[in-house]
């Protein structure tokens, strides 16, 4: 076989299984594509060394006759998560040289699985960014360009690294965490599968904490087979995290018929927004008609509050940020700064803040700050609770109708250009989770996935929205609709 750093997670574990391949070829191969994919940047600390020695416990487990689905599977794993012993520093300076002693549930979860950690992705520092631009380690770089273009485009963010390798096929898979729309928008932007489960599905144990009740972590793949197998690996109830929920785990893969007959769709007439591009309003016409033809009803809903999430979600997201991220302070871990003559611990903490966190990550503790101090608690946080209250009962009512699943687009725009939104007001940036956040303010799961290309040759996505815990049905829809598309086009190699 050749090409095996191509192969998606389902046709490499039944090559594993038939003995066609072993997972240290497979693991050699995507070791290779990521030493020659240097310009994306998307590996940022790679462990080769711990990879073939996974490799070569995953074959003696395969030998054996009783691996899970994602043994021998090699992965990319999202700086975000701590890895024991590799360096995770959420792409932060403040985080420079930590090495965790422990590792986090997820990836505890998919090594028991026998999976295989070629490295560590770049991300946006602390997941604070829609274009992986306010990383430590640099930008990272879309494998995809423009039709006659060389510029460089972003691949979404904070996910951006998971995202651009499973595109470019430097991995088989990735983690990605979503906080308001990480996984689903770099999806979108690269061309491949971006699932956010349901709040409280995958433990959030050892993941860097961003925004503590809207962060997920969720599977970044090839396709929504692949999705539903990591999935199953990655979720699970942690007692050490108390927001994970003690619910069984079914087969995700076992729920992909494509049988979508009789289920409803909605479409909510509020996510039609002004100055939405014709080609993204075409691509969720077509994604509708799709489902349509496939047996599905379409029904116009409505979600009256979506028009305030965004104004909600940078009021709750920045203000848990700048609590979560005051334990960076120089004093047990990470970066410490060098201190003058004099100098008490206030100054510590104010010089060790300053070197260590980026513009984006200040901007969002000083509007955190700013929302939870007493003389606008309620005029700000308190309010925004109110709304995300709101929000969350619009889904619980259109749910209560009969509605399965809601259609949306995934972003308001193909990917755009690094630098593009850099100097722009931070609002433009932040508008391109318009069509996510409300997920994540109502807990719910989402799934993204490329459903066309634009007039330039990029790939556009398509999102939807399931019941809570239903990730086996919502998997199921987007398999339908991933059948439709047909959706097959892969990035031209440059890089």
């Amino acid at each position: 076989m050749t090409d095996l750093n191509t192969l998606t997670i389902a046709e490499a574990r039944d090559a594993l299984r038939k003995g066609e391949v072993t997972s240290l070829d497979l693991t050699e191969a995507c070791l290779a594509a990521t030493e020659g994919a240097g310009a994306l940047n998307a590996f940022v600390h790679p462990t080769p060394d711990l990879a073939r020695d996974q490799a070569r416990a995953a074959d003696a487990r395969i030998a054996k006759g009783d691996a899970p689905a994602m043994c021998g599977i090699p992965l990319g794993i999202k700086d975000l998560f701590c890895t024991k012993g590799v360096p995770s520093q959420a792409a932060s300076r403040i985080l420079q040289g930590f090495k965790p002693e422990y590792e986090s549930t997820v990836t505890q979860n998919l090594f028991d699985a026998g999976a295989v950690m070629l490295g560590k992705l770049n991300m946006d520092e602390f997941a604070m960014g829609s274009s992986n631009e306010t990383s430590c380690y640099g930008n990272v770089v879309n494998p995809w360009r423009r039709a006659g273009d060389a510029t460089p485009l972003t691949p979404g963010g904070s996910s951006g690294g998971s995202a651009a390798a499973v595109a470019a096929d430097l991995c088989l898979a990735a983690t990605g965490t979503d906080t308001g729309g990480s996984i689903r928008q770099p999806a979108a932007f690269a061309g491949i599968t971006g699932i956010k489960p349901t709040y409280g599905r995958c433990s959030r144990w050892g993941i860097v904490a961003f925004a503590s009740s809207l962060d997920q972590a969720g599977p970044m793949t090839k396709s929504v087979r692949d999705a539903a197998i990591m999935l199953e690996a990655m979720c699970g109830h942690d007692p050490k995290d108390s927001t994970s929920a003690d619910y069984p785990v079914p087969n995700f893969e076992a729920a992909l018929s494509g049988d979508i007959r009789g289920k409803v769709i909605g479409i909510p007439k509020e996510y039609r927004m002004d100055g939405m591009p014709a080609e993204i309003g075409k691509l969720w016409s077509d994604g509708a008609q799709m489902l349509r033809d496939a047996g599905a009803e379409i029904r116009d809903i409505s979600l009256p509050h979506t028009k305030y999430a965004l104004p909600a979600y940078y009021v709750i997201a920045p203000a848990e940020a700048s609590s979560n991220l005051a334990r960076y302070d120089g004093v047990r871990y990470g970066h410490r700064a060098k201190l003058a003559q004099g100098d008490g611990i206030t100054e510590m903490y104010e010089k060790t803040r300053a070197e260590g966190f980026g513009p984006e990550v200040q901007r969002r503790v000083m509007v955190g700050t700013y929302v939870l101090s007493a003389g606008f608690y309620d005029a700000y946080y308190n309010r925004a609770r109110k709304v995300r209250t709101l929000i969350k009962r619009d889904f619980e009512e259109v749910f209560a109708t009969g509605v399965d699943a809601i259609l949306t687009p995934a972003t308001p725009s193909a990917a755009f250009g690094l630098g593009e939104m850099t100097n722009a007001d931070p609002v433009q940036m932040y508008l391109n989770d318009v069509f996510t956040v409300t997920v994540n303010l109502a807990g719910l799961p989402g799934i993204a996935l490329p459903a066309g290309l634009d007039a330039k040759g990029l790939p556009l996505g398509l999102q939807l929205i399931g019941r809570p815990w239903q990730e086996g049905d919502l998997l199921n829809t987007a398999y339908a609709l991933e059948r439709a598309a047909g959706f097959v086009a892969k990035p031209a190699k440059w890089w």
